[in-house]
């Protein structure tokens, strides 16, 4: 204002505040820790993902190069519901995984948000799946991927890597690949966590006197073979999920389907979202059906 306007003037001593009125939150942000594989290089490489709720604007730096890889930008087809551990998300047609939170202000704000982790019924305890999806479904898990494959022994290296110095290495290589597996994508709060407590300790005879309720208690035999698998950390299931069911345009391990002397069951939708996927297994199996081919798809009209 210039001093005059509306017949009033500016003293020598006078004093102005200016202020600038921003809406609660205006510059709240999130940071995730996100890797993406690049398919020319391949390589995985990773990425500091920033989201602004307010504008729903993002961005995104190199972590190994400590450069910016994508000024903040709008973006709509990002919302803060897709922000959870696990989760894969597209920005600008590449798809990131989120592996981790960024800061301690995300997590903590956050972090009883949902993630996804790697559920993986073994040779041992497949048989048993109904029972085990009976436990996952009321533990409070979603399940959103599930396919039975069996892995190779280039694929079981390759799951296996953590474990490439025990002295057990060659039995579990030659466990994990003497049948098919069930592998799942399992959703809820804290879902690495509490899928490492429904499983119970890795030793099936530790298990059935620490936690008598526990997956690999009740369907366990050993230290190998102990009925399924969880991984145990934000990277480490990342990692597992990838391999079980790629984003980089793969097909992952072979299906075990066998197209002979076979029939075709589909458990419709109703059916999985009330979570009664596991009781219609078992009712297919104690009517003498050898279930040899299973997985989860969407679309179907």
């Amino acid at each position: 204002m210039k001093a005059g306007q509306q017949g009033r003037s500016l003293q020598p001593s006078s004093s102005l505040v200016s202020l600038y009125l921003a809406p609660k939150n205006q510059s709240e942000r999130f940071a995730f820790l996100a890797e993406w594989y690049d398919p020319n290089a391949a390589l995985l490489r990773r990425y500091e993902l920033l989201f602004y709720p307010a504008d729903g604007s993002v961005e995104m730096h190199d972590v190994k190069n400590r450069r910016t890889f994508l000024k903040r930008t709008k973006y709509e087809d990002l919302r803060l519901e897709d922000l959870f551990i696990g989760n894969k998300v597209n920005v600008f047609s590449r798809q990131l995984v989120l592996i981790d939170y960024g800061d301690q202000y995300t997590a903590r704000q956050l972090g009883s948000r949902k993630e996804k982790t790697l559920a993986l019924i073994k040779p041992d305890a497949v048989s048993k799946a109904g029972e085990i999806i009976e436990m996952i479904n009321k533990s409070g898990f979603t399940i959103t991927k599930l396919r039975m494959m069996i892995l190779s022994r280039k694929e079981a290296v390759d799951f296996h890597v953590d474990h490439h110095s025990r002295p057990f290495y060659n039995e579990l290589i030659q466990f994990i690949t003497s049948g098919p597996v069930i592998a799942m994508e399992i959703l809820r709060d804290d879902a690495i966590c509490e899928w490492k407590r429904l499983l119970g300790p890795a030793n099936s005879g530790l298990a059935r006197s620490d936690a008598p309720g526990s997956i690999r208690a009740l369907f366990g035999t050993d230290g190998i073979r102990n009925a399924a698998h969880g991984p145990d950390s934000f990277a480490s299931a990342a990692r597992e999920m990838e391999l079980f069911f790629p984003s980089s345009g793969g097909c992952g391990p072979a299906n075990t389907a066998k197209f002979t002397n076979s029939t075709c069951c589909i458990i419709k939708p109703h059916a999985i979202s009330e979570g009664l996927l596991g009781k219609l297994l078992i009712a297919i199996r104690d009517a003498c059906f050898d279930i040899t081919a299973m997985q989860m798809v969407s679309g179907f009209q």
